[in-house]
């Protein structure tokens, strides 16, 4: 055999589709730099030349022929009388090349270079898979579902890469088996154990910030700016808008004729209901409308400690708290103030405190009326029972039960 051919080890090499041919090359080269190093003391006087197409690798020693007997250095001179065996036309003062043979390596050489490369090549491609999605945290990634796990779920992006998508970075009603496509935000990119992991989200704020970005080209374009958003996924979410554009409508443009932009949003958050508002500098209006779609009948803003005492009619009061209390809390985070509400209006006297209740009405299910601001029995019966359904967890026999029970201390 003439060269060491390594067309086996090059054929596994192609596999790791993230490195370029150039790279791949001096990667290889470097490997035999530094066991030519090792073994002769000295790299700079060989040629290294590499065919990765054919899967061969030719190592070319270079020495200068001097007078026999004049050898200082056998690894950079060669005596007259052995470079003549080369190449009879050879003379004293020139530079001969000469191919080293498989031969002049053992065997166990040989296995560690296969494995310094395959070292190397996996170093290196870790390398190129971290810094390439460390620039691309907060983009938008479509891969497919490799591998569904308890607690985490394998994603393959369109190169195979390996994507972890967690838990906790799921919407809870989200449902994926193999073969599925899925979107998500790329969230953070480490190092664990030498290796890259690529976290994803589908909870994170920056994820509808990006959908907003692909539907709506006014928001893309830098014409419409999203100040901010605030989410409980899967559940309900607040976003705020602005543009500088007077004859731009933001909210408008980011619902579209008829929903139609928003809707495609929806439907990636698994019916996510999304509320779009104005943002204001007005710290009253903003609130407002961050507490939609209740209406607000006054605000008593405590500026130094950041509280809101919002008032209202009665029947407002469960539309501001909303279901399981997410209209209310996101409205707080999204303005940065505390709120609180309070009804307008001075409480009926003949009105009963809900918890007087207790020995007739579970305790679960009073606290599941609190919750939308039912803490009087008149509260409760200014509803319908329709919508106390909607706004609850209870079923509708069990809330036609508390309405008898409420119905019965009036009477």
């Amino acid at each position: 055999m003439e060269h060491i051919n390594l067309v086996e080890t090059f054929s596994e090499f192609k596999e790791f589709k993230n490195i370029d041919r150039e790279t791949m090359m001096r990667i290889i080269e470097d490997v035999f730099k530094h066991m030519l190093e090792k073994k002769y003391g000295d790299e700079a006087h060989f040629d290294i030349i590499v065919n990765i197409d054919k899967g061969d690798l030719e190592i070319w020693r270079n020495r200068e022929i001097v007078e026999d007997g004049e050898v200082e250095d056998e690894n950079l001179q060669i005596v007259f009388s052995e470079a003549i065996k080369i190449e009879p036309d050879f003379e004293v003062g020139e530079e001969v090349s000469e191919e080293l043979k498989l031969a002049d390596f053992g065997r166990r050489e040989i296995l560690t270079i296969r494995q310094n490369l395959i070292s190397k090549i996996q170093e290196y491609e870790k390398d190129n898979i971290y810094n390439k999605y460390k620039e691309r945290i907060g983009e938008i990634i479509t891969g497919e579902v490799y591998q569904v796990w308890k607690k985490e779920i394998l994603v393959l992006d369109d190169e195979n890469i390996e994507l972890i998508l967690p838990k906790s970075e799921q919407i809870p009603s989200d449902f994926y088996r193999k073969g599925d496509t899925i979107r998500a935000v790329v969230s953070k990119v480490e190092m664990r154990n030498s290796s890259p992991v690529i976290i994803l989200s589908r909870t994170s704020p920056i994820f509808l910030e990006r959908l907003f970005e692909s539907e709506v080209p006014e928001v893309y374009d830098g014409l419409i700016t999203i100040k901010k958003i605030e989410r409980v996924p899967g559940e309900r979410a607040k976003i705020s808008v602005e543009s500088y554009d007077d004859r731009i409508d933001p909210v408008g443009a980011c619902v579209g004729m008829k929903g139609s932009r928003i809707h495609g949003i929806v439907r990636e958050l698994k019916n996510e209901n999304i509320d779009v508002i104005n943002f204001t500098s007005n710290a009253k209006l903003y609130i407002t409308r961050a507490l939609s779609p209740a209406k607000i009948s006054s605000i008593v803003l405590d500026e130094e400690n950041k509280k809101a005492e919002v008032y209202m009619k009665p029947d407002q009061v469960s539309l501001a708290i909303g279901k399981g209390g997410f209209n209310i809390r996101l409205a707080g985070k999204l303005t940065g103030y505390e709120i609180d509400v309070y009804r307008d209006t001075d409480i009926d006297s003949e009105d009963v405190d809900i918890q007087e209740f207790s020995d007739e009405i579970d305790q679960w299910i009073i606290d599941e009326l609190k919750t939308i601001g039912c803490d009087t029995a008149k509260s409760v019966l200014e509803i319908s029972i329709d919508e106390l359904v909607s706004r609850t967890d209870l079923e509708k026999e069990t809330i036609n039960e508390v309405i008898k029970i409420i119905k019965a201390e009036f009477e």
